[in-house]
């Protein structure tokens, strides 16, 4: 598919970190990223509300679908961007948002996205980073449910309240003492 910018190839990416409100800042506004949807993947209830998402009932966990040219910003940029929004090492959630539904996972589309999302986990697992295994779970990307529209786009429509929920979460603090 032909891009805005008029060149190269359009592809899906798709990455669960926790609250996917959290999710969608990091990627926004770079180069060769053409749009980011907040939505539901990996569980088997079809059409998900929000509502039987973090009740954890559908097997879902929210997430976050990019659509992105390869060509000005490559996969495996979005993958080391993506590690360094979670703390990989938590299989229960992501910093105050709890359950299945919070989970970290990437989501590949293609069978070059496997292996690459593999042996950037394995890279991660083996720089010493993180002093607990990565429990990222690496999974073929399913049926994505966009979530309800007041999601999409929240730091936005909601600044205030995004920007306490995500000082309260201890995201911040976390990506800075492992990131600097």
């Amino acid at each position: 598919m032909e891009t805005e910018e008029g060149q190269g190839r359009e592809e899906l990416a798709t990455f669960a970190g926790g609250c996917f409100w959290c999710m969608v800042t990091p990627f926004e506004e770079l180069p060769g990223i053409q749009g980011i949807v907040s939505g539901y993947t990996g569980g088997t209830e079809e059409n998900p509300t929000y509502e039987q998402v973090k009740a954890g009932t559908t097997g879902h966990t929210e997430a976050v679908q990019i659509r992105f040219n390869p060509e000005i910003f490559p996969y495996t940029r979005l993958l080391e961007l993506f590690w360094q929004q979670i703390d990989p090492t938590d299989a229960h959630g992501q910093f105050q948002d709890r359950g299945l539904s919070y989970r970290t996972a990437i989501f590949t589309h293609t069978e070059q996205q496997r292996e690459l999302a593999e042996q950037s986990r394995l890279d991660l697992a083996r720089s010493g980073r993180f002093h607990k295994p990565i429990v990222t779970e690496i999974a073929p990307a399913g049926p994505f449910y966009e979530a309800e529209e007041y999601h999409q786009d929240y730091h936005r429509k909601n600044p205030k309240h995004y920007k306490e929920d995500r000082a309260q979460s201890g995201r911040d603090e976390f990506i800075r003492s492992h990131w600097k």
